[in-house]
């Protein structure tokens, strides 16, 4: 099956290297062989330069030439746009403190007499989700890098934004906990990043398909967190559960817009991954 490409880099490139063809070509025609009176002495158009002279049918191929770069490079244009909008999206994510246009989940409710290791846990855990919520800004902007269909790049758009209210209210209660974010975090986002840049590029149906399952694996582990966490901390439960309500809502909004089911070894091989990850961040 042929999948068609919006831009395609091949036409432009086929145009350059015609006008470079053009220049060779035209130099053998013009070229003489020895003791032959050279025709472009002859030429009130000849440019008296033996190693450079060239005549106006190669000058006019050769003025060809930047035109043709010029139209090529526009090609990177967008996608160079959307590498910066990427990088600085990438510095506020890591160094700057997460926005929420919806209220923190478990605001009204007070704040519970906790124990050393009891609040130790809860900010671990939290720690973890926070994590898990800056793979998922990095996930959403490397797969918007390489979707191709404009719809889908709205899909991503929108998770992504409730994904940062995510990074505000773990990072908030993280606070609250006096704990601390993840040493890991560059690293975090830039595997994810490249993870779904790669997603992307095999296509709208797998990247949403991609989409789904990862929001699906961390409904569950965010299930797991809640049986975790201890039953007096209500504020980290009443984030949790909102957490996992949108989740889901995600992979099924993935899912109605065309996503394809993963196949059942690549669904391991992000569980694995992802178990690493949580692993880790629980200590780092």
């Amino acid at each position: 099956m042929r999948i068609h490409h919006k831009r395609s880099f091949r036409p432009k490139l086929k145009t350059l290297l015609i006008g470079e063809l053009a220049v060779v070509n035209l130099k053998k025609a013009w070229r003489v062989e020895p003791g032959v009176e050279n025709i472009r002495s002859h030429s009130p158009c000849h440019v008296n330069n033996r190693a450079n002279g060239y005549t106006i049918a190669e000058m006019a191929a050769l003025s060809f030439l930047p035109f043709s770069l010029l139209s090529f490079s526009e090609n990177l244009m967008p996608n160079l746009d959307k590498l910066i909008i990427g990088f600085d999206h990438a510095l506020r994510t890591l160094l700057t403190p997460a926005q929420t246009l919806r209220p923190v989940p478990g605001t009204q409710l007070a704040e519970a007499e906790l124990n050393d290791l009891e609040k130790s846990e809860s900010a671990a855990l939290m720690r973890v989700n926070h994590v898990g919520e800056i793979c998922a800004q990095a996930l959403y902007q490397g797969q918007a890098l390489t979707a191709r269909d404009a719809e889908v790049q709205q899909t991503l758009a929108q998770a992504a934004r409730e994904e940062t209210e995510h990074l505000a209210w773990t990072e908030r209660r993280i606070n609250e906990l006096s704990g601390r974010k993840s040493l890991l975090n560059p690293l975090w986002y830039g595997g994810s990043f490249a993870i779904g840049a790669f997603a992307g590029l095999l296509g709208d149906k797998w990247n949403l398909g991609f989409l789904a399952e990862t929001e699906r694996q961390v409904s569950a582990h965010l299930g797991g967190h809640l049986s975790r966490l201890p039953h007096a901390d209500e504020k980290s439960r009443a984030i949790v559960t909102q957490m996992q309500i949108d989740e889901a809502g995600h992979a099924t909004t993935a899912m109605a817009n065309g996503g394809a089911e993963l196949p059942m070894p690549v669904k391991l091989v992000m569980k694995m991954a992802s178990s690493v990850m949580t692993r880790t961040a629980y200590w780092v």
